[in-house]
């Protein structure tokens, strides 16, 4: 079946609906129905086709491409969600409440107003909503989320000198090791495998594969082999130009190719 891909932000994940009968392109504006009510999102993917059977729930149809009003009640909606942020970090101050607010957004029919904030621990913010309730009569959802969805949302310059993977196009947070850095010998610095976030660096996951196939028949750093030099033990590998570099009791070490090592 044919599917199109929407985000609601730049940096947020893709979901997917079905066409509903709407001609639908690259880039174009569109209102959909979602669990929190109607949302005003961005097709990234307008052609994208899937097995049936592989849905686990029904897809819900695009409502509309969106028009000129459409985009006047989004950005109005935009510019409350910024004053509304303001107010509530005013007043976050004045309750004294260990947290802090990262965003707020409004649902595009404004039946719910959501904020994100990050917090070391559990935050009562009860009197929070009810403060927040009293300019906004509409629905308040106050959202946890971890220091990787906080570098998400704000955004940087990795060590690569690249803007963070997490805000430019990773869509979903898999899984990292540290396993994953000794994989690589990448040396076991803080400062060197961890990202903006605190967190072990997500791109530690992209050739972690391709370092475990490379390495599937050679041997281990520690290992002992025989040499023109005599016995020696492995201290570093080349996965890529196949080579080791072997240390002697003599302290002398030696390069050796490992398709000739048995």
């Amino acid at each position: 079946m044919k599917v199109v891909g929407v985000k609601f932000n730049s940096s947020g994940r893709v979901y997917y609906f079905t066409p509903g009968g709407c001609n639908i392109e690259m880039d174009m504006d569109v209102i959909v129905e979602t669990e929190k009510g109607m949302q005003y999102a961005t097709v990234v993917n307008p052609n994208k086709e899937i097995e049936e059977n592989s849905i686990g729930i029904p897809l819900k149809p695009i409502l509309r491409i969106a028009t000129e009003a459409d985009r006047k009640q989004h950005k109005k909606n935009l510019k409350e969600a910024e004053r509304a942020l303001e107010s509530a970090r005013e007043y976050v101050t004045e309750l004294d409440l260990d947290m802090r607010l990262l965003d707020a957004s409004f649902t595009f029919d404004r039946n719910q107003l959501l904020f994100n904030f990050i917090a070391d621990g559990r935050v009562d913010f009860r009197e929070l909503v009810k403060k927040i309730a009293q300019n906004y009569h509409t629905r308040i959802e106050l959202r946890q989320i971890g220091v990787r969805d906080k570098a998400k949302e704000v955004g940087g310059l990795g060590p690569c000198g690249r803007f963070l993977c997490c805000s430019s196009f990773l869509t979903d947070f898999n899984s990292v090791s540290i396993n994953m850095a000794k994989n690589q010998f990448i040396a076991l610095n803080p400062n060197k495998i961890n990202g903006s976030c605190g967190r072990l660096l997500c791109c530690l996951n992209y050739e972690d594969e391709v370092y475990t196939e490379l390495k599937k028949d050679l041997p281990s750093v520690g290992t002992y082999i025989d040499t023109v030099d005599g016995k020696g033990k492995i201290i570093s590998l080349d996965v890529f130009a196949k080579k080791a570099t072997v240390e002697f009791k003599d302290h002398h070490t030696l390069v050796v190719a490992l398709e000739e090592v048995k």
